[in-house]
């Protein structure tokens, strides 16, 4: 594993307004660096929420998530240019774990996610990127949100 010649980059991918920029990220890394991304995204099913109140037939939702997911990453591959996306790759399961597997199963040398806002180191990288880092058996870089500039 090289992070000076990546191979597999992991772009982990969510539905936020930090995921462009996190695609971004990655893509830029592919180009100068050599290397092909791969699009990552879980599907997660809240616990919270009763199946019966989803839908008459709750083993369809995460087929229906899935889909969607996969629709969005697609589009979002069209972005990549040539010669750049290693795959797509959507799966249902907890987040941090699904982008570590992930990971893993690509042999990839370098995790991209994105930051959130939370509290204390949650606060800092956000749950799902601060068990990334924690977790993962690769290189991580979190991107963090461009501040908004005020006029």
């Amino acid at each position: 594993m090289s992070l000076k010649h990546p191979k597999i980059i992991v772009a982990a991918l969510d539905t936020s307004q930090r995921a462009a920029g996190v695609l971004e990220e990655a893509v830029d890394l592919a180009q100068k660096l050599g290397g092909k991304v791969l699009l990552v995204r879980a599907v997660g099913i809240p616990h919270e929420i009763p199946p019966e109140a989803l839908s008459a037939t709750p083993n369809a939702v995460p087929e229906i998530l899935g889909r969607i997911a996969r629709e969005d990453l697609e589009q979002r591959a069209r972005a990549v240019p040539e010669g750049l996306l290693h795959g797509i790759q959507v799966r249902t399961g907890v987040g941090w774990q699904v982008i570590c597997d992930e990971a893993d199963a690509a042999d990839a040398d370098l995790i991209v996610i994105g930051s959130h806002g939370y509290q204390g180191i949650d606060r800092l990288l956000g749950t799902t990127a601060s068990r990334v880092v924690n977790h993962a058996t690769r290189s991580v870089l979190v991107v963090r949100e461009k501040p908004v500039k005020s006029a």
